[in-house]
């Protein structure tokens, strides 16, 4: 059931582990961040405002500071790779001097407003983000999921610190929650092939259609107006705008766990705020990676228990 069935095109090459690591951000090497903090500077100076770049954060003349821990998370996660770096930086200055003017949000939106506004969402898990955003559960292997603010400019992820302010953290999580199931998804549609692979393909603007895996169940009786099966549900979710499942009922698991893993990678490498090229197993609550992608280009290789699954409906 493995097999090569495509290569697709990457963005420009990383630095490999073996190179010195950045003191501030051990996911990029020190040449990485010494490129990225350039940028900043430069993206400042582009609109008439000197800064000081410390190795976590930029202060202005005036004394205004911002940290660099989510400009550089983006960057590092961002599967076009170094040559879209330049973008992303004047993308963020533009929405930092916008709101250079007003407080922060945790310090300046009411208590109410800020849970209204409060949203679960994945990214790419990374040993040096764990301190910072490795409170929330264990859920999607390879991802972490973290609360967020969804802000008229930005998409704030809370850091642990940050959260103790706010409240705790299982109400909060509750609240996210509450939100996240008003979502709305721009688009719906279901992919099918002559090989009898279907799946359905959720997409929108909300940075959060990927996090809607969290109510899989709920979202698949709202699209679907059927419940799911005992045998679960297979799930991707390429990026932050996109989310794909296939309920197992019949034969067709097979096919159509290959095409997702297809078109998994595809998204994965092709659009930003990319999560994860795998396709997974979600059961009773629970997420199981089944199929994965390697560096050479798309491989399945097949889990025990997707294995299991094709196996119990081979004859079927």
């Amino acid at each position: 059931m493995g097999g090569l069935v495509g290569i697709f095109r990457r963005g420009e090459r990383r630095d490999g582990v073996d190179l010195p690591r950045d003191g501030e951000f051990a996911f990029l090497s020190e040449a990485e961040a010494a490129r990225l903090r350039t940028f900043v500077r430069e993206a400042f100076a582009e609109r008439g405002i000197e800064v000081t770049v410390e190795p976590g954060r930029v202060t202005t003349v005036s004394g205004w500071r911002f940290g660099l821990s989510n400009l550089a998370a983006v960057c590092h996660h961002d599967s076009r790779g170094p040559r879209c770096w330049r973008t992303l930086v004047d993308e963020h200055v533009d929405r930092v001097i916008r709101s250079m003017d007003g407080p922060q949000a945790l310090r300046a939106l009411p208590h109410e407003r800020l849970l209204a506004q409060l949203y679960p969402r994945f990214i790419p898990s990374d040993p040096a983000l764990l301190k910072a955003f490795g409170y929330g559960p264990r859920s999607v292997p390879g991802l972490l999921e973290v609360l967020a603010l969804d802000l008229p400019e930005t998409v704030d992820m809370l850091t642990a610190d940050s959260l103790s302010d706010l409240g705790e953290i299982t109400a909060l999580r509750d609240r996210a929650f509450q939100n996240l199931r008003a979502v709305r998804v721009d688009r719906h549609k279901v992919v099918k092939d002559k090989d009898s692979s279907h799946f359905d393909v959720l997409t929108g603007g909300s940075y959060f259609i990927a996090s809607l895996a969290l109510v899989l169940d709920e979202v698949v009786r709202r699209y679907t107006k059927d419940a799911p099966a005992p045998d679960g549900i297979l799930v991707t979710l390429p990026h932050r705008h996109q989310l794909a499942f296939h309920v197992i009922r019949d034969r067709s698991v097979a096919p159509s766990l290959h095409a997702m893993a297809r078109f998994a990678a595809m998204g994965f490498e092709q659009s930003p705020g990319a999560l994860s090229p795998s396709v997974f197993w979600w059961h009773e609550g629970s997420f199981a990676q089944v199929a994965t992608q390697d560096d050479a280009g798309l491989h399945i290789r097949l889990t025990q228990e997707a294995m299991d699954l094709a196996a119990r409906f081979a004859g079927g």
